[in-house]
């Protein structure tokens, strides 16, 4: 059991995807590029690269992963984000473990970039992800924000040595209009769930979460990069419990 299925998924990718696509070559038999409705030439990078393209209406991003998984022709699944590329330790890390037959479930690093920078430290490094798996026992779950892995039981865990590259933000816009779209995601989840925004999650959870990010976690060592990186992560704490807050009282729950 050594074949992998690379699953992707896209929308607007052009300027991402040749570099996912070309680091996926030496370690995937197949790749899956699950894309609702791209604009650009996200399709055809996808096509010319031999990736099986499936065009579907944006379902939310676990039915969208899972989709693609279910398609996949083996077992195992390397999860990979259009934004991302496997570094050169990475890729001889899986053929290795594909010489030896791969088992379990696989934990990987990745090394983010923001505004032209690799971030070492923060709340971003190391920022581990299980993203090689058997399709067979592991799914994603059907959250509209923040997807994550349903694992069964009794699955060995194996860190890879290497990093996942993740091409983040660019520009200091891209990020904040991002906070802007998943905060709203997380607000309307949280909803759904019965959570509720209270004045001390709204004034202590961005508060908190700076103080993990630029101290505990040492993103000062990254210089203006890891100050302005904690403020981002402390304005989306904010910004969701701000937002549940406004559909509290949209729904006339009043805020406690």
């Amino acid at each position: 059991m050594n074949a992998i299925t690379a699953v992707i998924i896209t929308k607007n990718e052009e300027k991402n995807i040749q570099r996912c696509l070309d680091s996926l070559k030496p370690v995937a038999e197949e790749i899956i590029v699950v894309d609702s409705n791209s604009t650009d030439n996200t399709v055809a990078l996808c096509q010319q690269a031999g990736a099986k393209v499936i065009v579907q209406n944006w379902l939310g991003y676990g039915p969208q992963k899972n989709l693609g998984n279910n398609a996949a022709s083996h077992d195992y699944i390397l999860s990979i984000d259009a934004d991302e590329a496997l570094d050169e330790q990475l890729t001889q890390a899986l053929l290795e473990e594909k010489r030896k037959g791969l088992q379990g479930i696989y934990q990987i690093s990745r090394f983010n970039y923001y505004y032209g920078k690799f971030i070492k430290h923060g709340a971003d490094y190391p920022d581990k992800k299980i993203r090689l798996f058997n399709k067979i026992n592991t799914h994603w779950d059907e959250k509209d924000v923040h997807e994550t892995l349903v694992i069964g039981p009794n699955q060995k865990t194996t860190a890879l040595k290497g990093h996942l590259l993740h091409y983040t933000y660019y520009r200091v816009e891209e990020h904040i209009l991002k906070i802007n779209y998943y905060t709203n995601l997380a607000a309307q989840d949280y909803i759904k769930r019965g959570k509720k925004a209270s004045i001390f999650k709204i004034v202590f959870s961005p508060l908190s979460t700076f103080i993990q990010s630029y101290i505990i976690k040492r993103g000062f060592l990254d210089g203006l990069h890891g100050f302005i990186l904690a403020i981002m992560h402390a304005y989306a704490a904010f910004a969701r419990y701000v937002k549940l807050w406004e559909l509290s009282v949209a729904d006339k729950k009043p805020l406690k």
